[in-house]
């Protein structure tokens, strides 16, 4: 398994823009943040043992080498936006021109 080696965090600059920092490590986060716990229940086992920092939701799995962090509010538009998508529905293909076979055709019973 790969070893998760950047920490992501991700806020919103003034102008409403993502604001992405990557880093590689935890020291400037722990300088930055306050933790408050450790990660002791993640299903992705690599995150278990990762700093809980107040301020901070996280962490956040983002492919198979970073971390992520999200500031509230950028959590809570993309937890919306990612709620408010409608899956693709499919349509199922159009079996036309085909009559249904019934029961019992075909046999003779002479």
């Amino acid at each position: 398994m790969p070893k998760k080696d950047t920490f992501r965090v991700v806020s919103r600059n003034s102008d409403g823009t993502l604001l992405i920092r990557d880093y590689p490590n935890c020291d400037p986060l722990m300088q930055q943040h306050t933790q408050v716990g450790v990660d002791d229940c993640s299903t992705d086992l690599e995150l278990r043992g990762m700093p809980i920092f107040r301020g901070l939701i996280g962490p956040i799995p983002e492919g198979k080498t970073i971390v992520r962090y999200e500031t509230p509010e950028v959590f809570e538009t993309i937890t919306k936006e990612w709620g408010s998508t409608k899956p693709r529905r499919r349509s199922r293909r159009a079996t036309a021109d085909k009559e249904p076979v019934e029961a019992g055709a075909g046999t003779s019973d002479t």
